[in-house]
């Protein structure tokens, strides 16, 4: 325990003859806080062993060791993220098509490219149908609007179902029969259905790629198809009302805004459900060939 006698009382007993031999004298000698061997001796304890230059003893600068002790591991960055985090959705679809579709597609063909696909009458009817039933659900889901972000997305120029409408109406003037909607259509508008009331994140990547992808490679698609089985006949399927790329461009800035609000992992969250986009997309493109 440490002793609580003064220290003046400590140095009258040195004066005593018995304390007088030089060597307890000296192991008792006193020792000024301002020596800087004492000050040496402490910052070593204390794990700060100052530097020694031109004979000096120098102390690192604060800012050194703080910085040893805060540095962060660098952010990562995702693709496209520096422009907006459509482009980050742009990308991650590019890596799902296949190399004759996109420079950047990734992906095998699992069947022949467009230039030589044999459409049907009856096939391209069934595409039709189902299309306008996925349309027709989301652009339900917006309007009703579950998550306030969906009302973003209302009246974007971007709709379809109208223009389906009326291309339907003109095969049956011309003679055929409309059929009911099949399975895959039937299946993708209860899944957006469900998706939508839950995860807005997801249902989001679906809108996406539905509205974009169909503005790209779908206006290719129905391009040649029309030259083999329509006689070059452009379908209101194909067409918009004003600028096309600024129609576009109001829906990404739109997207980029609602993704502002979300984290990292709900960003991830959205780009994950690309692939299922495509899967369900692609079982109602494959109609065409039916």
């Amino acid at each position: 325990m440490a002793s609580l006698t003064p220290v003046s009382q400590s140095q009258s007993l040195l004066d005593k003859p018995q304390f007088k031999s030089p060597a307890l004298q000296a192991s008792f000698a006193p020792v000024s806080l301002r020596s800087p061997s004492f000050r040496f001796r402490v910052l070593r304890k204390l794990g700060s062993v100052p530097s020694r230059r031109g004979g000096a003893l120098e102390m690192a600068p604060k800012s050194v060791i703080v910085s040893a002790t805060t540095a962060e591991k660098p952010k990562k960055r995702y693709p496209g993220e520096a422009k907006g985090f459509v482009e980050e959705m742009r990308f991650v679809a590019m890596k799902l098509h296949t190399r004759d579709q996109a420079k950047e597609g990734e992906k095998e063909p699992q069947g022949p490219p467009v230039a030589k696909w044999e459409p049907s009458v009856d096939g391209y009817l069934r595409f039709l149908v189902d299309s306008k039933l996925v349309y027709d659900t989301l652009e339900g889901i917006v309007q009703k609007a579950a998550f306030d972000s969906y009302a973003e997305f209302r009246n974007t120029g971007l709709e379809r179902s109208e223009k389906l409408a009326k291309d339907l109406e003109w095969f049956k003037e011309q003679g055929y029969t409309i059929p009911e909607p099949s399975t895959p259509g039937v299946t993708y508008a209860r899944y957006l259905e469900e998706l939508s009331e839950k995860d807005p994140q997801a249902f989001i990547c679906h809108f996406y790629n539905i509205y974009f992808a169909h503005s790209a490679g779908g206006r290719m698609i129905g391009k040649k198809v029309a030259e083999k089985i329509l006689d070059k006949k452009a379908l209101e399927f194909y067409k918009w009302d004003g600028d096309l790329s600024q129609l576009l461009q109001n829906v990404r800035e739109k997207l980029n805004k609602v993704a502002e609000g979300w984290t990292r992992e709900e960003k991830n969250h959205c780009l994950e459900e690309t692939e299922k986009s495509f899967k369900y997309s692609g079982d109602i493109l494959r109609l065409i060939l039916s």
